[in-house]
């Protein structure tokens, strides 16, 4: 587990943030995988080396080692991390964790078969244009992405996710992002999802398949 040596009060106070909002010993999100990366995750290549990012405490990351992927996972929440490792070790899965922002993260150059990038919806706009500049170019050539989260209309069911409009997804805006690579599917749709506390009830997604 690796952890950055300069923190920041920005990187901080986040940190800090999501430090209390992991504090329990339930798991906030659940122990189970994201169902449109379970779904999905036939799109990724047989084997080879994942990402996931802002992991949480480890249910999308230990699902993928369990797959049998090589799998890599940040987060910025030093408390997340201890409870996705230790959920790591209880289920038998080798993951790789690091302790790190978007802008902290040293994210590899071509090196990942497939990144997971699951309600990542911390971002304001000029870090998530960061993070998804860098999600594209750490993917190697056929590498795939699996990214899902809320739209603007989640505002109006409040069952997760951010109060604020910039960080919720479009169409438009993922198709733009995600310009240099080749989508495969994206959908927005409507389900009624259950991930812990955090994510639960009626909700408005949308989700992404990209090919680089």
């Amino acid at each position: 587990m690796s952890t950055p040596t300069d923190r920041p009060s920005a990187f901080a106070d986040a940190a800090e943030t999501w430090n209390r909002r992991y504090a329990g010993e339930d798991f906030l999100f659940g122990t189970e995988p994201n169902a449109w990366l379970r779904e999905h995750a036939g799109s990724l290549p047989s084997a080879g080396r994942i990402l996931s990012v802002a992991d949480g405490e480890g249910r999308n990351s230990v699902w993928l080692a369990q797959q049998g992927f090589q799998v890599d996972a940040f987060d910025i929440s030093p408390r997340a991390v201890e409870k996705a490792s230790a959920f790591a070790q209880r289920q038998g899965a080798s993951v790789n964790f690091a302790v790190a922002d978007v802008d902290g993260f040293a994210w590899p150059e071509a090196a990942y078969d497939g990144v997971a990038a699951i309600f990542v919806q911390f971002a304001d706009p000029d870090t998530r244009a960061r993070l998804f500049e860098r999600i594209v170019r750490s993917l190697k050539p056929g590498g795939v992405l699996l990214l899902q989260g809320y739209t603007p209309k989640q505002l109006e069911y409040r069952t997760g996710g951010p109060p604020f409009l910039s960080h919720l997804y479009t169409r438009e805006l993922l198709e733009s992002a995600f310009s240099d690579l080749s989508i495969v599917e994206l959908r927005d749709y409507e389900a009624e999802i259950r991930e812990g506390q955090g994510h639960s009830g009626h909700s408005a997604l949308i989700g992404l398949v990209a090919r680089r």
